[in-house]
């Protein structure tokens, strides 16, 4: 029988090799498995009766058991997740830390979901298609991309490691829609179809934006210097009421002004006014006024 084992000795030294060791001896990472399960039991939790716990005789045990079961698997992820990214930490204190972190999620939530209740009536309102706003929270995938997105960027402003990159990276695997936990995203957002959106990570998007599938808000690329410009605003900044068709990309540390249209296969490099419809014709682009 073919005997592999030669191999494994060669293999655990490229580790020592390629990476740097920065975990305890018996710590794991987070699984991108129990981040699925997460983000599938915080939909639920943020809306019981719509996402399999329509049975339910009472509103209270449901959201109970589900409080209970995203709570900790939040605090099992994020305990994980500090002990391998502080290793001189004791297990013991990074559990204390876990908690503390809990406690402001669980405080975070009853807001988080009233700005959710506006992201779903901005796709019922907004869009001719639905028939109401329990059609766009079943059917649409924006709604479950933004309601992970909420929680992660929470989690991206305490200074979790790993956990909220991790859930958004989940949901953008389940819904084509990829939306950086360090964005920043006001009220009343809609995403239409979305498959294909990208949000970067330091990008600005005011209240009631609307953006259609294929939107790109990027940064310009810096070739081999990318780590230079790390934790600068080099995302867009989108203000409110602005509206962006299918396919446009917004690129680098620019602002589109308050209530502007962009049209459809649009580049944008440089800023736009505010109250402005942009479309590319033959390759050009025009900038016009609404006033």
């Amino acid at each position: 029988m073919y005997d592999p084992s030669k191999f494994v000795d060669p293999f655990i030294d490229s580790f020592a090799r390629m990476h740097r060791s920065f975990g305890k001896q018996d710590s794991a990472l987070p699984r991108m498995e129990d981040i699925e399960t997460l983000n599938s039991t915080l939909l639920q939790l943020f809306f019981p009766g719509h996402l399999g716990t329509g049975t339910a005789k009472s509103l209270k045990n449901v959201v109970q058991y589900l409080m209970e079961n995203a709570m900790r698997l939040i605090f099992d992820s994020i305990t994980l997740a500090l002990n391998y990214e502080h290793p001189d930490t004791s297990g013991e204190d990074c559990e204390k830390e876990a908690e503390k972190l809990c406690d402001k999620i669980g405080e975070a939530l009853p807001e988080i979901r009233r700005i959710l209740k506006t992201d779903a009536m901005a796709g019922y309102e907004g869009d001719p298609a639905s028939i109401s706003p329990h059609e766009v929270i079943l059917c649409y995938p924006y709604m479950k991309a933004v309601t992970v997105y909420r929680i992660a960027h929470l989690m991206h402003t305490l200074n979790i490691p790993l956990v909220p990159r991790m859930m958004s990276e989940a949901v953008h695997s389940a819904t084509g829609i990829d939306i950086h936990p360090g964005a920043i995203i006001g009220e009343s957002f809609f995403i239409d179809h979305g498959t294909g959106v990208s949000i970067g990570e330091t990008s600005v998007i005011g209240n009631h934006v609307k953006l259609y599938h294929g939107v790109t808000l990027g940064a310009l690329s810096y070739s081999n210097h990318g780590k230079e410009v790390q934790g600068k605003k080099r995302h867009p900044t989108i203000e409110d009421g602005t509206k962006i068709y299918a396919n446009a990309t917004i690129l680098g540390n620019i602002t589109i002004g308050r209530e502007s249209t962009i049209y459809s296969g649009t580049l944008i490099t440089e800023d736009i006014p505010p109250f402005s419809i942009v479309r590319t014709a033959n390759t050009e682009i025009t900038v016009e006024s609404k006033h």
